[in-house]
């Protein structure tokens, strides 16, 4: 049984939410604020996470935070009313591994839900050996979720790193945008549309010491990762 840590200050939303995926087997502790939260985070051991973005006391970005020093492999999933790159991409940088908006639909959230879940638990599971590929200056481990340049690591979601393995299993050809959003995402809509814009500007900065090494665009087509 999956347990889900939701933590959402609307009462009405949050017994919806909380009613429906008990009744899909989920194991939910709800909490209306991040108070305590580190606390309860102990006792109830999550397998995933369910933060509201806008909350009494403490943002659902801040809440990441303090998760991600506890368990830096758990997935987060954001559930929020913004949907500008800005805070989208703080988002991210706050821990998070993905975003649903408001208004959504339950069958929507539980398959966020369990496509995550079931992302990360390969990711941590893999038995798969060690294997350092090179992209420019750059190595990525693709089972550490690693990008290192020199001495310094840069650790990465494990949608940035699925979507750096793509482009580098595609190295020097164009990957179409449909074909990323349908195999990381599930689907094309807009929303996950725009998280594949922020997640290509999240990578180009990570990779910006090496100037030979780029993600171009080719507009209304796709990327092409060149390492010269």
């Amino acid at each position: 049984m999956m347990k889900v840590l939701y933590i959402e200050d609307e009462p009405s939303l949050a017994k919806i939410v909380k009613e429906s995926l008990q009744s899909r087997s989920f194991e939910i502790l709800h909490l209306p604020d991040g108070d305590h939260l580190i606390e309860k985070f102990h006792s109830f051991n999550p397998d995933i996470c369910l933060f509201d973005v806008m909350l009494p006391i403490k943002d659902g970005f801040t809440l990441a935070k303090e998760i991600r020093m506890l368990n830096p492999q758990i997935p987060i999933i954001f559930i929020t009313a913004k949907s500008q790159t800005a805070d989208i991409l703080e988002g991210f940088q706050s821990g998070g591994n993905d975003y649903i908006r408001k208004p959504f639909s339950l069958e929507e959230l539980i398959v966020r839900i369990n496509n995550l879940y079931k992302l990360c638990h390969q990711n941590q599971t893999s038995q798969l050996p060690e294997n350092m590929i090179l992209i420019g200056r750059y190595k990525f481990s693709p089972t550490r979720l690693e990008l290192i340049l020199d001495k310094e690591v840069k650790r990465l979601s494990y949608r940035e790193a699925q979507l750096l393995m793509m482009l580098i299993d595609h190295k020097n050809e164009v990957v179409n945008r449909k074909h990323i959003l349908d195999t990381i995402w599930g689907d094309d809509h807009f929303f996950n549309s725009r998280n594949l814009d922020v997640y290509i500007t999240k990578l180009r900065q990570y990779l910006k010491e090496d100037s030979l090494v780029q993600i171009l665009t080719l507009k209304a087509v796709g990327y092409r990762l060149v390492d010269h």
